[in-house]
């Protein structure tokens, strides 16, 4: 991919690429929607992921091509943002990278010329934009000669994501996809940024974890996913604490919401954190058989309290474990996108032909599978 992708921006541009950036998508093992209510999370990342070619500019522009999208796209460093100007949808793409360029001027980033790859499935909850975001910030970074710690880097990111694109994210995906070690999951505390690695090898333990693209394209600049974060932030203020992930007593808490819809929010979201700490003391004990209940229980609290799930994810779920998988819960913020599945090596073929029976069953388009491996974070490739 990378010598392919030089050439082809020697095409494109007219002269050699600078370098080329690689950022990795990432799959949440446990902690979903916990990270806006300053919780806690813990994914990895995944070896898929977006690559970007790169050459400085001293003109104050960022010109973006992408070999996945016909458009280019032209922007001032120096301007507004995106989500203000009112973008087609053809373009909205490179409100990402055009976002992070005009957040890292602020810290002496300029111009640059831009072509992006990626071999990550859009749409399926893996993070794309994310690994967008982060590849183009460290070449921009490189390029300029500015530099900037990765847990800095990652706010950074996610600033440019809230603010230029118009998307309420919390943090975990920027951290994961910069951060993240092979081999490892990154147990991350939304809150401070601090983080550590939790040792996860799902093959050395006789394990297979599947990731399961549904083919239920999501869009989580709709309506919903802020809507949750909304409900979140109201259910604690009526509580009167700063975030979610503050609530000690859940059974006093529970009592005192009025709102059946807000009862149900801050129940996910706290239990959610909890599952998170047990989930890691479980990896770290090499417990991971035993971790597939915590995905059992994120699920059933997340189609049932959080209200996020989707017909897809819920038929993957019940497949998987009636084939003998050891767990199963969607990922990712919801109303689309993948499920992660947790089965015995020697049965995960079996899991993967019952999920597509159950699809093929519903006249559902077929599922997409990838074994998913704990890989490095973003790195210079070139």
């Amino acid at each position: 991919m990378t010598e392919g992708l030089a050439a082809a921006f020697g095409e494109a541009f007219g002269r050699a690429p600078d370098g080329v950036w690689r950022a990795p998508g990432r799959v949440n093992l446990i902690g979903e929607h916990t990270d806006y209510n300053d919780g806690f999370v813990l994914p990895f990342a995944l070896s898929r992921g977006v690559t970007v070619a790169a050459a400085r500019r001293d003109d104050g522009v960022v010109e973006v091509r992408s070999r996945q999208a016909s458009t280019a796209v032209t922007a001032p460093v120096d301007g507004p943002p995106v989500v203000s100007e009112g973008w087609p949808a053809e373009r909205a793409w490179a409100a990402y990278p055009v976002g992070v360029a005009r957040v890292l001027r602020e810290h002496g980033t300029g111009g640059a010329s831009l072509l992006i790859d990626s071999d990550l499935p859009q749409g399926a909850g893996l993070s794309s934009s994310a690994a967008l975001e982060c590849a183009t910030a460290l070449a921009l970074c490189d390029l300029h000669g500015v530099e900037i710690d990765r847990p800095a880097l990652a706010r950074l990111a996610q600033r440019a994501e809230n603010e230029q694109v118009g998307m309420p994210c919390g943090l975990m995906d920027q951290s994961a996809s910069l951060l993240c070690k092979a081999g490892h999951a990154l147990m991350l505390d939304c809150r401070s940024g601090l983080s550590s690695q939790v040792p996860f090898d799902p093959a050395a333990a006789g394990l297979t974890l599947l990731v399961v693209d549904t083919r239920a394209s999501h869009a989580l600049t709709g309506g919903e996913y802020g809507r949750r974060r909304a409900e979140c932030e109201e259910a604690a203020s009526l509580l009167g604490v700063d975030a979610l992930r503050d609530v000690k007593d859940l059974a006093a808490a529970l009592g005192s919401l009025k709102d059946p819809v807000l009862r149900r929010r801050v129940q996910h979201v706290v239990t959610e954190n909890h599952r998170v700490e047990a989930t890691v003391g479980l990896l770290r004990a090499g417990a991971l058989p035993e971790f597939g209940a915590m995905l059992n229980a994120s699920h059933l609290s997340l189609r049932d309290q959080f209200e996020v799930s989707w017909p897809e994810a819920d038929a993957t779920v019940d497949a998987a474990l009636r084939a003998g998988a050891r767990g199963g819960r969607m990922v990712g913020g919801g109303f689309g996108g993948s499920v992660i599945v947790l089965a015995p090596a020697a049965r995960a073929e079996r899991v993967g032909e019952a999920i597509t029976a159950a699809y093929e069953k519903r006249g559902w388009t077929p599922p997409g599978f990838l074994e998913a491996v704990p890989s490095d974070g973003a790195r210079r490739v070139s």
